[in-house]
């Protein structure tokens, strides 16, 4: 039966509808050719249609041996196949393959960034809750202890004849206060919300720790030269990236590339307005072992024998405190070793900031 003419054209395109999907379609044939393809399966595969239709999947694009096997026996009885995790030249997919009734098979692809994200967000708010708890705890056990000896350093000030020895017992009182203050803040950090350069910011970060570890690593620098400014707190930010470079260095890192890019559709950030600023710092140190690579933001765990287990859980909660995240991804047996942290923060402004010198 056909449709009237004016309903047929009041109907959108199915092509349309296809390409506005978030979930990657690709349809081959019996041969394995390419029929159709949307364009979340272009960035899926990072490979345009027009010179993926008509010829071999396999030959076109990047196909992992998982899915070379399940396209070879899809399977007749209708449930289709499912595949996880598979990684492919865009990312991270989940794969459903089907036969429809023409004999074609269908594979749809779903992108597991937004997913992983939000578990990275859970992890988040998890690990900023640990760290908070601790601080509360820690802090009560560790400043009883001190107001027993911040009363006997006054004790001992007011009553010794020797000013020197009253000095010193003054300068007790005074180390007294600067720990308790600390760990007042410990775990609660108040940060301030003004316009930040990152750039100048980062080139202080890489004069300490080149006087810190002098030349160990080659450090390449992968910037975008146009990042607007961002808001927060420079201290804490500082203190973030150093954290992050002495890792690096303490791992035997012999080179280190810092990489910064803007990014879209943030959405799960819930402060992001314009997009996020993404710093990636990669190295091939060491890495981190398997078995911590789950715990790795928790308060109290370490790797290092002198680790006091603290430096990447306060990172992670000055990420949060600023709206945004501090992830990790091991680089792979591939690459043989070495860490990836990624820290996004949030662009609050569109007004750019200076200029930058990029390259190695």
């Amino acid at each position: 039966m056909k449709l009237p003419r004016q309903l047929a054209q009041e109907l959108p395109d199915p092509a349309a509808i296809l390409d506005r999907m978030d979930t990657a379609i690709i349809g081959v044939d019996v041969h394995g050719r390419v029929q159709m393809m949307n364009a979340a399966a272009e960035h899926c595969l990072q490979l345009g249609r027009e010179r993926a239709l008509g010829r071999l999947l396999t030959e076109v694009a990047f196909i992992p041996p998982e899915l070379r096997e399940a396209l070879q026996q899809p399977g007749t009885d209708g449930s289709g196949l499912r595949l996880h995790e598979l990684k492919l030249a865009g990312g991270q997919y989940d794969c459903t393959i089907q036969i429809d009734v023409q004999g074609m098979v269908l594979l749809e692809l779903h992108n597991l960034e937004w997913e992983h994200k939000r578990l990275r967000l859970e992890q988040r708010e998890l690990q900023t809750g640990l760290l908070e708890l601790l601080s509360r705890n820690l802090g009560h056990e560790i400043r009883n202890p001190l107001g027993g000896i911040r009363g006997a350093s006054q004790m001992l000030a007011n009553e010794l004849a020797s000013p020197e020895m009253a000095t010193l017992a003054r300068l007790i009182m005074r180390e007294v206060d600067r720990i308790d203050e600390l760990i007042q803040s410990f775990g609660q950090p108040q940060l301030a919300q003004i316009e930040v350069d990152f750039y100048p910011l980062l080139d202080e970060v890489l004069t300490l720790v080149h006087a810190e570890f002098g030349r160990q690593a080659q450090i390449e620098r992968d910037l975008d030269p146009s990042i607007p400014l961002i808001q927060g707190d420079a201290p804490a930010i500082r203190q973030v990236l150093l954290n992050l470079l002495r890792n690096a260095f303490q791992a035997a890192a012999t080179r280190i590339t810092i990489r910064t890019r803007v990014e879209h559709g943030g959405a799960l950030l819930q402060t992001v307005t314009t997009g996020l600023l993404r710093i990636d710092i990669i190295d091939d140190g060491e890495g981190v072992p398997e078995s911590l690579r789950n715990l790795l933001f928790l308060p109290l765990v370490t790797g290092k024998r002198n680790g006091t287990g603290l430096g990447l859980a306060l990172s992670q909660q000055i990420a949060a405190a600023h709206g945004g995240l501090l992830t990790y991804e091991p680089l792979g047996a591939e690459h043989g070793r070495g860490s990836h942290f990624s820290l996004y923060l949030p662009l609050q402004k569109a007004r750019p900031a200076s200029g930058v010198e990029c390259g190695a």
